[in-house]
């Protein structure tokens, strides 16, 4: 058998239990959950299902800060943050690619992921044209998950056009496209390289947004990717919806309803302008919404409509987008606090039967983010992945004699890191709450940085 863990309690679906061991077998997955008394090689305090970040840009966390200052038009947003990290991209070579994703590989670690779905798209060299590998970013992404340990799944993105008028791509989009047969090899060499990576990475697809992907580029994606997640951008900005419903003549999400297979494997990013009938169907639909608090709060995207969303029972996960924030924590706030302000009310986001805010956010959105990136985790239960997360036993406001308080106090009042191990698949890479590999993805991060400050 692999690694024993003891635990003084242990969130699991039929609640906390109290001074319990879990063991971890040779293939990565949890083998026992049982009374305390094994011998066990770890000791932790509270031990919780590792979250899934189910939607993430690498490489955006580099340019963190650089679109903070008011442009020359005086009106800020969205579009004009995307022409930044347009300019930003035109510098970036595969070597940064790879050191800037492990350093946010480990960062996401150390704030409480476990695994996370790396929605790629910055597939060629600056102009446009591939590499002599197709893969060669995807293969930086793998690259770097195999550097820090974290369960992957990737996401190759198919990006056709610079709008639902078909227009061309410019300027630092061409780094992203594909026609439909360049894509097909894009994915093969990609699914190549991944049969190579450890036995717990995913592979899914993604068709970019409604805007970037047409209708046959739709279809193909689906036929590259028969079983496995399929994410896309949807309905993130007012902007975005009304030139969709000029094209195609329904808003994004309710055009994606009603003329693809969407299901369970499906998850729809930000999907934040919804109206009432939307929020019902995508709900009953089984997808997941992909939620970015920090980003959206960020970009000015707007607030998702979460209090009905759950109401329908709808599944929800959340990701740290462009990565302007690392922390499982600040996601989960920034989802509450967001309706608090909207509603004027407190502890929105919780039940009858689960007063816990914090509680009642940590499970809901562990298992969706499970569910979005095809990953049998997401819960402590035998036959799972190990991917787990174990608090802190050091720090008194994390000590509260009720595990839910000790929840809530690490979402809505602890500062500082509150993790102090982690497990992925089984891999054991927080230890004492330090990355195992922290000082080597650091150096080769600060001299990526070097040479970009340089660069710009």
């Amino acid at each position: 058998m692999g690694v024993k863990i003891s635990a003084r309690r242990v969130l699991t679906p039929s609640g906390w239990l109290a001074n319990v061991a879990v063991q971890i077998d040779i293939n990565g997955r949890i083998a026992v959950i049982g009374p305390e008394g094994f011998d066990a090689a770890v000791a932790v305090g509270t031990l919780l299902p590792g979250m899934a970040n189910l939607h993430t840009h690498s490489f955006q966390r580099a340019m963190a800060g650089l679109a903070e200052g008011r442009g020359p038009t005086g009106s800020d947003d969205f579009w004009s943050w995307r022409q930044v990290m347009y300019r930003f991209l035109e510098i970036l070579t595969p070597e940064d690619i790879e050191a800037i994703a492990a350093q946010v590989q480990m960062d996401m670690t150390l704030a409480g992921y476990a695994a996370s779905a790396e929605f790629h798209y910055l597939h060629h060299q600056p102009g446009g044209q591939p590499y002599a590998d197709i893969a060669e970013t995807s293969a930086r992404i793998m690259a770097a998950s195999t550097t820090t340990g974290i369960g992957l799944t990737m996401l190759p993105v198919l990006y056709q056009q610079g709008g639902l008028d078909g227009r061309q791509l410019a300027g630092g989009q061409k780094r992203f496209g594909n026609d439909i047969g360049q894509f097909q090899r894009l994915y093969s060499a990609v699914a190549n390289a991944a049969s190579q990576m450890p036995d717990d990475l995913r592979l899914g697809v993604a068709p970019h947004s409604l805007r970037a992907v047409n209708a046959t580029g739709l279809e193909a994606c689906m036929a590259l990717c028969p079983g496995g997640p399929i994410h896309i951008h949807a309905a993130e900005q007012v902007k975005e919806v009304e030139e969709v419903e000029a094209h195609l003549k329904a808003r994004p999400v309710r055009w994606l309803l009603e003329n693809l297979p969407v299901d369970a494997r499906w998850c729809l990013i930000h999907a934040t302008h919804l109206n009432h009938g939307e929020v019902a169907d995508l709900a009953i639909s089984q997808a997941v919404a992909g939620l970015c608090p920090t980003t959206e709060a960020n970009l000015g995207d707007g607030i998702f409509p979460v209090v009905d969303y759950l109401a329908a029972e709808g599944c929800f996960g959340i990701g740290s987008d462009s990565n302007i924030r690392l922390s499982v924590a600040e996601e989960l706030r920034q989802l509450e606090t967001s309706q608090r302000l909207k509603h004027l009310q407190r502890a929105i986001l919780t039940s009858d039967t689960q007063r816990s805010t914090g509680r009642y956010l940590y499970e809901r959105a562990a298992s969706g983010g499970a569910q979005a990136i095809g990953r049998p985790a997401g819960t402590i239960e035998v036959g799972k992945l190990a991917d787990l997360v174990a608090l802190r036993d050091d720090v008194p406001l994390l000590d509260w004699p009720e595990p839910d308080q000790c929840l809530d106090s690490w979402i809505f009042g602890f500062e500082g890191r509150a993790v102090s191990e982690v497990w992925s698949a089984g891999r054991h890479i927080v230890q004492s709450g330090q990355h195992v590999r922290g000082e080597a993805i650091r150096s080769a991060f600060a001299k990526t940085m070097q040479r970009l400050r340089q660069a710009l």
